[in-house]
């Protein structure tokens, strides 16, 4: 699977410099951690649950979680199980990379060991474990339990934890808390593609509910634990992981959200008109979040509706100046220094201190690809939501 695969190649040869490369759910869990993007959650309770992972799947979507957690109420926890069993036998004629990379949310350890028996050969399209409200005493049964299923099946499967209980966000238990988690996930590494955060689980210990024109970060409570979940667990020193920026839970009840309607956006330099096709009503603060969310060490998206993932990856594709940047400074070499005139005349490159910068940008690019030179966000959104500009 690749990004934006479902464009023609003539559209993505006229939007990239470097097109996205291949990746599935054998590759490496950094590579994985770095190209989940937009991160879809559906209730597994859907009854057209299979039609729905082949719809995502064509517009672009590379990872879903099918959520038997929080989405769905204590009553509709056995059925939900049964249909999630059901929906994924009807995929079982789907080829591996004609689909996302598929992870379950489950409630308890129990479930890891008693859905990957009862998927039977349909395992195969399980990439794997979403291990909600994830702590130093909860995580080692559900890491157990997923090392136990994996000799059941035969095959790899994945864990991505998600910190979001309260001992995680209140100040007298939030360091120790988020080490000795960090401890439990290290024994497991090879096995954790990303670390999520469950902003709304933190948000609810307060009673908070931040509005459609506030980002996370606006909220400080919240933006404090980011803070210190990315200190923790997000080190370009070798020792880190992913960690994927939190839901954004605003979205418009009708099917189009890119409707004509004059709307100002900073993050397009194009012609009013054009931004007015693409940006409505609350997506300007999705868009500022997303970009809050790189600046402050995340990367991908938890979303709770299609309309969300365009965007996010719209934007974490590399453009051609970031990508200038990051060559030349890797182009040093690890022994370099100094200081390198950005070849956009626009910036200094310290070779040392935006060394794991670069890093980090190529390995982006890898996955998302590099736009051409001239080619925005706008165009990248455009593209991705099949609106022509």
């Amino acid at each position: 699977m690749r990004h934006y695969r479902h464009l023609t190649p003539a559209q993505r040869r006229a939007l990239f410099h470097r097109e996205p490369a291949d990746f599935g759910p054998a590759s490496p869990v950094r590579t994985l951690g770095v190209a989940l993007g937009a991160t879809l959650y559906c209730p597994a309770t859907r009854p057209r649950l299979a039609a729905d992972v082949r719809k995502q799947a064509a517009a672009g979507v590379v990872s879903m979680v099918l959520c038997l957690e929080d989405s769905i109420s204590d009553a509709e926890v056995e059925g939900a199980e049964e249909n999630l069993v059901r929906q994924f036998q009807k995929l079982l004629s789907e080829p591996e990379d004609a689909l996302p990379l598929l992870f379950v949310r489950v409630r308890v350890p129990e479930q890891i060991t008693d859905l990957t028996h009862r998927l039977g050969p349909a395992i195969r399209l399980l990439t794997g474990y979403v291990l909600p409200k994830f702590t130093a005493a909860s995580g080692p049964a559900f890491l157990e339990a997923l090392t136990g299923a994996e000799v059941m099946c035969g095959r790899r499967l994945l864990a991505m934890p998600v910190l979001e209980s309260p001992e995680l966000l209140h100040l007298e238990t939030r360091a120790e808390g988020l080490h000795a988690a960090a401890r439990v996930v290290d024994k497991y590494r090879e096995r954790i593609p990303a670390v999520r955060l469950g902003v709304t689980d933190f948000c609810s210990a307060y009673g908070l509910r931040r509005s459609p024109d506030m980002t996370a970060y606006d909220v400080h409570l919240v933006a404090s634990v980011i803070a210190d979940v990315v200190n923790v667990f997000g080190r370009a020193d070798g020792t880190g992981y992913t960690v994927t920026g939190p839901v954004w839970e605003y979205f418009r009840a009708q099917e189009r959200m890119f409707k004509p309607q004059l709307r100002n956006s900073p993050f397009s330099g194009r012609a009013e008109e054009l931004r007015a096709r693409l940006i409505e009503h609350d997506m300007d603060s999705l868009l500022q979040e997303i970009e809050l969310d790189r600046a402050n060490g995340l990367l991908g998206k938890t979303c709770i509706h299609p309309s969300h993932v365009a965007p996010v990856h719209a934007l974490s594709v590399v453009t051609h100046e970031e990508f200038s940047d990051a060559v030349d400074i890797m182009g040093a070499g690890p022994e370099g220094g100094g200081v390198l005139r950005s070849a956009y005349t626009n910036k200094m490159n310290e070779v040392k201190p935006h060394r794991a910068w670069a890093a980090r940008t190529l390995g982006r690019a890898e996955v998302f690809g590099v736009a051409r030179e001239g080619v925005d966000f706008v165009d990248l959104l455009a593209a991705g939501i099949g609106v022509a500009a």
